[in-house]
């Protein structure tokens, strides 16, 4: 995934000054973007268009057991075992709860045109030191939904005397499934020496880390690392060792618009972020956009027992431009079934409305477009799965584009960057073609699923951009405020 070179500049900038409450820890995130290759612009974002309603559909299909779904977009970079160590690079995810990479031997199925093999890390050979999981260690049974562990012993073929007794030390954990929108993968569980290569001696170690090895999977060929809520997510188990490193982290995903050169700049992800002491007082009326570039706007996360390893929030309202359009109940509080909340998703590329909500935006954005005369640009918006598209190639066209703004619970506001939600390429230049300039909104509609388990909404990488976003799991709340992102290696110590 990652060449040599930028692979030496990740473990370059990890660093860690000492373990107190004070101090952060630091990883680089890079953007698959720039290491991927597109035929055309329009083959990128139906690429991400599909991903992304595949993603938002995986949270409302019921048939499969674990509701999960695959990282995208941002990876990241750490090293495992000791007789070797091994550099290992996945998604980093806050959508799903577990680490999780191929093993060889790997076979996977259909992943033809999802990763190129010419930067994709082969599958990796565990190193000596690492060591199966057992079915009576609580990683496991978290693994498996709570499962009992004399259940899972059972499963793993320990002697009933031996369960009885606790003593089936010598049998690992069952495999485990995870099903994803387009892919799935089966893998089993395994311990190892976990490090991140600091600028100084010694390097941070955690022992007994805990991570899957899968051998087999459907379109699934890279792995990832869950920032999710889950017992054995990476933050969770960083706790263990540091409780500070798992109570609060941050991202802050550097503006690209899919420009292969400004990806290039890796994004920082923030392990123990500091609270910034804003209190609730000063949190209402907050709008991320109008507010000092240091403080955060926060709004607390909603709990959802049937979900509880995604990060819900409560979607109040859109404004656009001079509107604001009321969610509907179901992206405000979460039901005793599951449904409804908005989800802040690190791997899905684009914000998923529900269909009342994106229809009443759309209806915005034609009102204000058509007082300026552009014209729709249908023919991109069947090859890009993105609506509405207009063709911009005339003046005002950034007057025409109306401001968007999310209003979260607890007067929380995010007045997002043009750039975050309307997308402008160059079309066409085919045979015979001229190159015309079109916008693109980059909210999609997420259906109407009004008792299916899941999110009513998810918040997606693509309109974070520009953004810190902090995961406060203290206090239970998720905080916003406008940053330059590429800036911030140099200012966050």
């Amino acid at each position: 995934m990652a060449s040599s070179v930028f692979t030496i500049f990740v473990l370059a900038f990890f660093f860690l000054s000492n373990f107190t409450s004070s101090k952060l820890l630091i990883f680089p995130l890079t953007h698959s973007l720039s290491n991927s290759q597109f035929n055309s612009t329009h083959h990128l974002l139906k690429s991400t268009t599909t991903r992304s309603a595949a993603r938002f559909l995986r949270h409302h299909n019921r048939r499969v057991s674990v509701a999960l779904s695959p990282g995208s977009d941002y990876t990241m970079s750490f090293s495992l075992g000791s007789a070797p160590k091994r550099t290992v690079t996945v998604y980093m995810d806050t959508g799903s709860d577990a680490v999780w990479f191929p093993c060889k031997p790997f076979t996977c199925i259909m992943c033809e045109g999802k990763y190129d093999p010419k930067t994709t890390p082969e599958p990796h050979n565990l190193s000596a030191s690492a060591s199966p999981v057992t079915c009576q260690s609580r990683a496991c049974s978290a693994l498996h939904s709570g499962s009992p562990t004399s259940d899972l012993c059972a499963t793993a073929r320990c002697p009933l005397e031996s369960i009885e007794m606790s003593e089936c030390g010598k049998f690992s954990c069952p495999s485990f499934y995870y099903a994803y929108g387009d892919g799935s993968f089966v893998a089993r569980l395994y311990k190892d020496s976990f490090e991140i290569p600091m600028s100084a001696p010694p390097n941070l170690v955690i022992k007994n880390f805990t991570f899957g090895c899968a051998h087999e999977a459907l379109g699934e060929p890279i792995g990832v690392a869950g920032f999710g809520r889950g017992a054995l997510s990476l933050p969770a188990q960083l706790a263990g060792f540091s409780p500070h490193l798992g109570s609060q982290f941050s991202y802050c995903l550097v503006s690209h618009s899919f420009d292969s050169d400004r990806v290039r700049q890796p994004s920082p992800l923030i392990l123990g972020r500091v609270d910034s002491g804003i209190t609730e007082n000063e949190n209402k009326q907050k709008r991320v956009g109008y507010s000092e570039p240091d403080d955060f706007a926060y709004t607390p996360m909603l709990e959802n027992p049937k979900h509880p390893y995604y990060y819900y929030v409560g979607l109040e309202a859109v404004t656009v431009g001079n509107r604001r359009l009321p969610a509907p109940e179901n992206m405000k509080k979460i039901d005793g079934k599951g449904n409804g909340g908005m989800v802040v998703d690190s791997g899905t590329t684009y914000t998923m409305l529900p269909e009342r909500l994106y229809k009443s935006i759309v209806s915005e954005f034609r009102n204000a477009l058509n007082s300026g005369n552009f014209k729709r640009a249908g023919p991109v918006e069947d090859k890009t799965g993105l609506s509405p598209c207009y063709y911009m190639d005339q003046p005002g066209t950034k007057r025409s584009v109306p401001q968007l703004v999310l209003h979260f619970g607890e007067n929380s506001s995010v007045v997002l960057p043009r750039r975050n939600y309307f997308y402008e390429f160059l079309d066409g230049g085919d045979e015979g073609k001229v190159k015309r300039s079109v916008g693109c909104m980059t909210l999609m509609n997420g259906g109407y699923f009004p008792d299916s388990g899941g999110p009513a909404g998810l918040l997606g990488n693509y309109q974070q951009q520009g953004l810190e976003v902090v995961y406060d799991l203290l206090k239970n709340r998720v905080g916003f405020a406008r940053r330059k992102c590429a800036s911030l290696w140099d200012t966050v110590r």
